[in-house]
């Protein structure tokens, strides 16, 4: 062990867990657009709730391994970085719209490319790039002048504020929290009676806890040459992109890991229930909209310092305020997204 590259040491983490997310997307039917547009358009809330699982358990584990020294969440951009709101609204509003019109979030594009899907390979690569075009590209001094991000300057969080503010103990928020969502998602009957589906949201949430302890691991051996993280697929898209194209500049990361290992599992879990079909466009004008629109996935992603599963599970998992704000703002842009395309804003 003390042989491999800190580097690969984490991709390796990655691995695991984007294997395990890929599977849970798969056989789990854990998806965030498919959750929306199921409950909204198809009145079945069985994947919007499934959500609960998935959080409560992220949040459950994530905090307990912090409490017991297992997880080091202050070395996460989530608490390291002082929260911009006005970031986490914007960037998830713009991020959500992109996500409805193009057919999927970044997460969702590297399952169905899993499932042989070509045309998601478009949106993932369009997304990647635009996301590296603001992080650190011609529009990144715009994006730091508008949505500056400042080191935090102290502890912060739902955890330290409600602790700070009404003295409300850490544990007793952890325990609120995640039973609320257990409760939220439980008390749906349909979602009751899948308890395959149930137990992939438990392993979804596994996989965040998994990747944050994993992580926490490798900054400690490597004195914090390694960050601490957990999924998200944003800016990861780009590094893994830069890494196929220039491996010795780009390096293998944690991000690597994650990315190839969501395809690997969505692969996995298409051959197992028979669902993997070269697909192709046979539209041009839904390509056209599926690019236009991963460039505002990309660029709002950056924003928001995440997309719906780098800040809604991972970002929520560590209590951060841009979880919730940015999840919400995600959802808000969807909803006007879907809409826009299903029923072009006319009038009921």
């Amino acid at each position: 062990m003390d042989q491999l590259p800190y580097g690969v040491l984490a991709a390796l983490i990655g691995l695991v867990g984007g294997v395990v997310l890929g599977l849970s997307a798969r056989l789990g039917d854990f998806c965030t657009l498919g959750a929306l547009e199921s409950a909204v358009y198809g009145q079945d809330q069985k994947r919007l709730r499934l959500w609960g699982i998935v959080l409560g358990v992220a949040i459950l584990g994530t905090q307990t391994g912090a409490m017991a020294g297992w997880i080091d969440l202050s070395g996460t951009f989530y608490h390291a970085i002082a929260w911009n709101p006005l970031a986490a609204i914007a960037g998830g509003l713009i991020f959500g719209y992109g996500m409805a019109m193009a057919g999927n979030c970044g997460f969702g594009a590297l399952v169905r490319f899993g499932g042989g899907d070509l045309r998601s390979l478009v949106v993932v690569v369009v997304m990647g790039i635009f996301g590296f075009v603001a992080l650190s590209g011609p529009l990144a001094p715009l994006r730091a002048a508008l949505f500056p991000q400042p080191d935090a300057t102290g502890p912060q969080g739902i955890v330290a504020d409600l602790e700070a503010l009404a003295g409300i103990p850490a544990l007793v928020t952890v325990l609120a929290l995640s039973l609320a969502s257990f409760a939220w998602a439980l008390s749906y009957r349909p979602l009751r009676e899948r308890p395959g589906m149930i137990a992939w949201g438990v392993a979804a949430g596994l996989a965040v806890v998994w990747c944050f302890a994993g992580t926490t691991w490798v900054s400690d051996l490597s004195f914090g040459e390694i960050g601490v993280e957990g999924p998200s697929f944003t800016a990861p898209v780009g590094r893994t992109l830069i890494f196929l194209m220039t491996s010795t500049a780009g390096g293998i990361t944690f991000s690597v890991g994650t990315v190839v290992g969501v395809m690997a599992g969505a692969l996995c879990g298409s051959a197992i229930r028979g669902l993997f079909r070269w697909e192709a466009c046979e539209d041009p004008r839904g390509l056209g909209r599926q690019v236009g629109l991963s460039v505002l996935m990309g660029i709002g992603g950056v924003i928001a310092m995440g997309c719906s599963v780098g800040q809604g599970v991972t970002g929520f998992a560590t209590l951060a305020w841009s979880g919730p704000v940015t999840l919400a703002a995600i959802g808000a842009g969807a909803l006007l997204g879907l809409r826009q395309l299903i029923g072009g804003f006319q009038p009921e």
